[in-house]
């Protein structure tokens, strides 16, 4: 097992928008003999991008992925999307896989996106490969874009490769490892190459990089230092194991060059891919809680014959049953079965995680997935990713386990919604069938929340920007058949509080038999993060003493005080960034009840917060535009009179790049705006940054 193990690859692709992150997946797929046909983004017959949606508007919007072998290598493969606005399929294939490929474009270097998904690989310790492609383009400088990883990305990018040429004249690469020159036979779609003699003319540009690479992988193995230091000759194998020890302790990033549409360089990309990326054994063990004893820690490391720990990171609706999609990471999973399906966070004892619920499952089907295809398995071990029919009841980021052995997995954060929208059936027919679809697509897509006004009747939806939006409202009319119709965007405003207070809620109810007390005093107290803006957490401590608030009454006045905070005291919206100190309390003997207390906790968190300087929050996103030179002037006065905060400028061609923090609710229809501004040569990417107060002649007129 431990030498399949080390042969096994659980990789994505990830990149900023049209920075041709699918075409590089289509690639690989074809030279690993996975499909028999290229497909192309351009002309809607890319395999990895299969829904609808995705071939219409050419860009990738759901996780896609498949199973393929190189060179003896079995490697998961998961292409993501680029759009901010689908953050949530990079997050949680990111959450589950080992390393990462993150594609640049040549000629933009790390773009707002590109940043983005490189924090979401840091957060959970993935190592990095670069791939600049698109050294075809117009403007491509691989120089630059190395500059702008180091720069912006704060990496350590090792270029194993040089570009033979660039923009019309790129030809093909120079492999610094072997020192060849590699070029490839475009009438055959890159299948075949040759390699020949460095060209005299880039021998000297050859030489420096080399060193440079030495320099980098030397530090990690003592072996390379020594024969680099008394200027020996150094194998290929060497340099191989010192830069994939670098690589896997995240101190460097080999860096690959190629174009994709023009099938240059993706078979190098491969061998990188086996040679530097990490197998599951590489990957250190897991340390969580096992459920039925709080005291005991649990080891999950990737070993077959362990006890069965595995983690649900993505949810398809379908007719036939809902299809579950799994990383194994301990033990081995067979088709009709039984198992236990744990949530909750996964470092806290289940004594003290309110909330938390654990039940069992069948597990009926379990297929190895090819992008939209099935193929059926037997079973599936520790370190493979596959999709699983039979559970009804699971969430994103639940546990699947042995019923004899329960644990938890931490699970996966995701970014709070920053957009609504009213939504409406269109006949009595559609009614019925709505609350059904909403709920099917909130189980797909955790950053998709959905509500039912009560005060104005509508249901809301919310999620993650307007095409978010707009990508569900199809799902809901083309593959549902629900007719609904929508209303206009209103951004998710948040209150918060700026000041620390104290209050008392008590819950007394008689009613002739066993009656209700509850009495607790607590404090709340703004929460910020390391950013300095508040924090999108709430925190609860307990700080009672001599059992005025019997232990087991805690949970519910958590509960109570955390369900407090989901309507404010200035305009109903959510409260976030707040700490709750439980103080002191007292209880009845008889009459006290869990239940009782959450009230009188609730009631007291809406009398501190009246009194903690509540204040209106807004999104704040941040937003990179690409200009015309021509028109650097016009949308810079446009973004101010938006409100909009200009972070820095600077050239790239003829074109001038833009980075500003601007509020959301002033972003409605940019798209066209900028279109309008620019004769439709100008573009932009925005993402959530952070919540900051609304000025208070706006929140005026928010707050009724």
């Amino acid at each position: 097992m431990a030498n399949i193990l080390e042969k096994l690859r659980n990789i994505g692709v990830i990149a900023h928008i049209d920075a041709g992150k699918t075409t590089v997946s289509e690639r690989i797929l074809y030279y690993a003999g996975k499909t028999y046909k290229m497909g192309e983004v351009h002309d809607g017959t890319a395999v990895m991008d299969y829904l609808e949606e995705e071939q219409k508007r050419g860009i990738t919007i759901t996780s896609a992925a498949t199973k393929l072998y190189w060179n003896g290598f079995e490697i998961n493969l998961i292409d993501t999307p680029g759009h901010i606005d689908f953050t949530v399929e990079v997050e949680r294939s990111l959450r589950v896989l080992d390393g990462a490929v993150l594609v640049l474009d040549a000629s933009e270097g790390v773009q707002a996106q590109s940043e983005t998904v490189w924090r979401q690989g840091l957060k959970y310790n993935l190592p990095f490969l670069f791939f600049i492609n698109k050294m075809d383009k117009v403007g491509a400088d691989f120089e630059m874009t190395v500059e702008s990883i180091r720069n912006k990305l704060l990496a350590n990018p090792v270029l194993v490769e040089l570009p033979i040429g660039a923009e019309n004249s790129f030809s093909g690469i120079i492999d610094l490892i072997k020192m060849r020159a590699v070029f490839y036979d475009a009438e055959n779609l890159g299948v075949t190459f040759k390699e020949t003699e460095i060209p005299k003319e880039l021998q000297k540009q050859v030489e420096k990089y080399r060193h440079q690479m030495f320099e980098h992988a030397a530090e990690h193995d003592e072996e390379m230092m020594n024969l680099y230091v008394h200027n020996e000759k150094i194998g290929e194998e060497i340099i191989d194991r010192a830069l994939r020890r670098g690589t896997l302790s995240g101190k460097l990033q080999p860096v690959f060059i190629g174009s994709a549409l023009k099938y240059i360089g993706v078979q190098k990309l491969l061998d990188g891919v086996t040679k530097y990326l990490p197998s599951p054994l590489d990957k250190p063990p897991i340390i969580v809680h096992k459920l039925t004893d709080k005291n005991k820690e649990i080891t999950v490391k990737c070993d077959k014959n362990g006890h069965l720990v595995a983690l649900v990171f993505k949810i398809i609706s379908d007719a036939h049953g809902d299809l579950n999609f799994l990383r194994i990471y301990q033990g081995t999973l067979k088709g009709s079965s039984r198992v236990m399906v744990a949530r909750g966070t996964g470092f806290q004892p289940v004594e003290t995680r309110p909330g938390w619920s654990c039940h069992k499952e069948n597990i009926t089907r379990i297929f190895e997935m090819h992008a939209s295809e099935r193929k059926i398995v037997d079973s599936a071990v520790a370190g493979d990713i596959v999709a699983v029919v039979g559970p009804r009841e699971t969430l994103t980021g639940d546990t699947i386990c042995d019923t004899r052995n329960p644990v938890c997995l931490p699970s996966i954060s995701f970014p709070e919604t920053v957009i609504s929208m009213s939504i409406e059936p269109l006949t009595s027919a559609d009614k019925g069938k709505l609350l059904e679809g909403l709920h099917d697509l909130r189980r797909e897509d955790p950053t998709f929340e959905y509500k039912y006004d009560a005060e104005t009747g509508q249901t809301i939806i919310a999620g993650m920007g307007e095409l978010h939006l707009e990508v569900l409202q199809h799902k809901l009319i083309k593959e549902m058949g629900i007719g609904v119709r929508i209303g206009t965007p209103k951004v998710a405003y948040k209150e918060a509080i700026t000041k620390k207070a104290k209050a008392e809620g008590k819950f007394i109810k008689q009613t002739g038999g066993h009656g209700q007390y509850g009495h607790v005093v607590l404090t709340v107290e703004p929460l910020f993060g390391e950013d300095g803006h508040w924090s999108r957490d709430i925190e609860f401590q307990n700080k009672v003493i001599s059992g005025a608030v019997p232990k087991e009454y805690i949970p519910g006045v958590e509960a109570g005080s955390k369900n407090a905070l989901t309507c404010g005291v200035l305009a109903g919206y959510p409260i976030l960034g707040v700490k709750i100190i439980l103080m002191d309390g007292s209880y009845h003997s008889v009459d006290s009840s869990e239940l009782a207390f959450e009230q009188a906790a609730a009631i007291a968190v809406e009398k501190a917060i009246k009194e903690a300087g509540p204040v209106l929050l807004e999104p704040i996103m941040r937003l990179q535009v690409v200009v015309p030179e021509a028109n650097f002037g016009a949308i810079q006065g446009n973004l101010l009179a938006k409100r909009g905060i200009i972070t820095n400028c600077r050239a790239h061609g003829n074109m001038q790049i833009i980075d500003a923090k601007v509020p959301l609710a002033e972003m409605f229809g940019y798209s066209s705006e900028i279109r309008g501004m620019t004769a439709g040569r100008g573009t932009f990417t925005m993402e959530p940054l952070s919540y900051e107060r609304v000025p208070e002649q706006i929140a005026g007129k928010i707050i009724i």
